[in-house]
């Protein structure tokens, strides 16, 4: 199996790159900070500088995985932004950091790797139950809701853009105990990670355009 994870310098994406090596797979995956990088090549995968945020950045990634065709794709970059609890607008700068990096990143990225899609390739955008409509019952965060509630449009579209050629799907990871995550989070980076492994291994062209919770469960939009 060929794997690529986009933003694996901490957290959920150097999970990803432990338990794909860990199961055998050859794995490449990005990060921005050379500590980042150091820790995935540690692992035994092949590591690439990477900003998402990046216009340049981002468009050098095609010629950099050319030639290599990855049955496994994720885009896991991103930040939360602004804690908030109302109605707080957020400042011109933290909005534009949240959505180049949540939004306008993955808007970027998803032409660069689309001709490195392998025969049945399954590619999955870290979303939140956070970006839900039908399911929000709180205003928590709500520049970074908005953000996720974006992505999973951007999701849906590249599900419709690369039909019969990956099935595309967005993931909530569960509340889980990282950087951004915190200590009092439900689970731990490898029970979300062993999850969304499973339903990636199990999804078919059928369900390209969903929204999975990181155990399975279909989650409203």
């Amino acid at each position: 199996m060929n794997v690529l994870i986009i933003g694996a310098s901490r957290g959920l994406g150097l999970e990803f790159v432990r338990q794909y090596r860990l199961a055998g797979a050859r794995v490449t995956a990005t990060a921005r900070s050379d500590e980042g990088l150091e820790r995935i090549a540690q692992l035994g995968a092949k590591s690439l500088r990477l900003d998402v945020a990046s216009a340049a950045g981002v468009s050098g990634l095609a010629w950099q995985i050319d030639g290599e065709r990855f049955d496994v794709i994720v885009i896991n970059a991103g930040v939360y932004g602004p804690s908030t609890a109302g109605l707080d607008a957020p400042t011109e700068a933290d909005f534009d950091a949240v959505m180049h990096t949540n939004v306008l990143g993955p808007m970027r990225l998803l032409p660069q790797v689309a001709e490195a899609l392998g025969p049945g390739a399954r590619l999955a955008i870290l979303s939140s139950r956070m970006g839900s409509i039908g399911l929000r019952t709180s205003t928590a965060g709500w520049l970074y809701r908005a953000s996720k509630a974006a992505v999973n449009s951007v999701m849906k579209d590249a599900s419709l853009a690369l039909a019969g050629k990956a099935t595309v799907i967005s993931f909530h990871p569960g509340w889980v105990r990282t950087d951004m995550g915190g200590t009092g989070a439900d689970i731990d980076a490898a029970t979300s990670i062993a999850g969304m492994r499973t339903v990636l291994a199990s999804v078919k062209p059928a369900d390209t355009g969903s929204f999975f919770n990181y155990d399975g469960q279909r989650l409203e939009w």
